[in-house]
């Protein structure tokens, strides 16, 4: 008897292990998805790090033959090599220590949180997220062989989602941004970055599924516009790194994912990675660099961007431009007299379209210039032209 009630507890501890193994393969990390609604993650590696997953190392029998040799690409393959070996040296790992503390099993142990960056300038220059280094205390910079150097926080703009670290020693090897304007949905690109804080350089590849994308704000992450969409993996621990195109030149930084939607589990998504296009990054980073801040003008609207579905829907007069949904009071376009429902057709003679985000106008000017705002009003059908005298941005804006 009692021999089968070993039996029988034995039994069910065998069907409960398989069990959990097989729920743990099927969700895994993405078991929070399927019962969340669409959430948007900014893919720094989180503090105090999980270990990695455990791999399993195949070593070749005595009868096979390691091939040494580069193979050639295979058809619908991305070949990624000449990317990675331009611009793969200028990646880092940045080491953000931050000022709290956690009780470990060997005592007090300071919080840290890690990510990407990439070297832009031979003077020591990084260019990273915002969100990788806020709250830090020190930074630890490593670079692709290991090396390990302090860095300074140069400046960050927490508006575009990027920071700029300097270290003092010699830099392996420094990319170059390309032209971010030039891409095209369907274009190859390759992300590097430390995914999960532990793997250094890994390589992803995709394409870039979109332009001109805009992500809103929650509780976590604020409102980005003007992203880069990729299906290239980006992982936890990417953030701040590079997304490159073919040739090696950095097109974007690496920001956020889309995890998944839908509260049923019945539509969630994947590959769904975003970038901070290389032309903005470029210019935020150079005025932090140059003055240690982003002297960003500040216009005062929330807006919408129009496109014939838009236009449709809302009945519009244009189906370009921007679609004033709020005016912030007391701002310059308030004082300009726009309001909720005006249509933006130019900015200072540009027009405005799905090609050119009024971030990217905007970085143009500084905070006092004044420019012409070519508008449509929503009570009327004829465009006119309004001066407006571009302010500082006001913090948390």
């Amino acid at each position: 008897m009692l021999r089968g009630v070993r039996i029988f507890i034995a039994s069910l501890l065998v069907i409960l292990l398989v069990t959990l193994t097989a729920v743990s393969a099927v969700g895994g990390a993405g078991i929070a998805s399927f019962f969340q609604p669409q959430s948007v993650t900014l893919v720094s590696q989180p503090v105090q790090a999980a270990t990695p997953a455990t791999a399993t190392i195949t070593t070749p029998s005595v009868n096979q033959t390691l091939d040494t040799q580069s193979p050639p690409a295979q058809a619908g393959v991305i070949d990624a090599r000449t990317a990675v070996r331009a611009s793969g040296p200028a990646v880092v790992t940045v080491v953000n220590q931050l000022g709290n503390s956690n009780q470990g099993f060997l005592g007090q142990q300071a919080a840290t949180a890690m990510g990407s960056g990439v070297i832009i300038d031979s003077s020591g220059y990084i260019i990273t997220n915002d969100h990788v280094v806020e709250g830090q205390q020190s930074l630890q910079i490593i670079f692709s062989d290991g090396t390990k150097t302090a860095g300074t926080l140069v400046g960050a703009d927490p508006f575009s989602d990027l920071a700029v670290i300097k270290v003092t020693s010699k830099v392996p090897a420094v990319a170059h941004f390309g032209d971010s304007d030039k891409l095209e949905p369907g274009q190859p690109v390759v992300a590097i970055g430390s995914a999960l804080g532990d793997f250094a350089n890994t390589v992803t590849a995709g394409v870039v599924s979109a332009v001109h994308r805009d992500l809103d704000a929650n509780s976590t992450t604020p409102s980005m516009k003007d992203l880069i969409q990729t299906d290239a993996a980006i992982n936890h621990g990417n953030s701040g790194g590079p997304l490159l195109d073919l040739t090696g030149n950095v097109i974007g930084i690496n920001v956020a994912v889309v995890r998944g939607t839908g509260a049923t589990g019945t539509d969630v998504a994947e590959g769904l990675g975003f970038a901070i296009p290389s032309n903005t990054a470029q210019k935020i980073s150079s005025q932090i660099i140059s003055k240690g801040y982003v002297d960003r003008p500040f216009l005062g609207i929330s807006y919408q961007p129009i496109t014939r579905q838009i236009a449709a829907y809302y009945n519009l007069s244009r189906d370009s431009g921007l679609l004033v949904t709020d005016v912030t009071p007391g701002s310059p376009a308030d004082k300009a007299e726009l309001k909720a429902g005006t249509i933006i057709t130019q900015f200072n003679g540009t027009s405005i379209t799905s090609d050119m985000s009024l971030m990217e106008l905007l970085m143009a000017y500084k905070v006092g210039d004044t420019v012409k705002l070519t508008i449509v009003q929503p009570d009327a059908t004829t465009e006119q032209t309004v001066d407006v005298t571009l302010a500082q941005r006001p913090p948390g804006q």
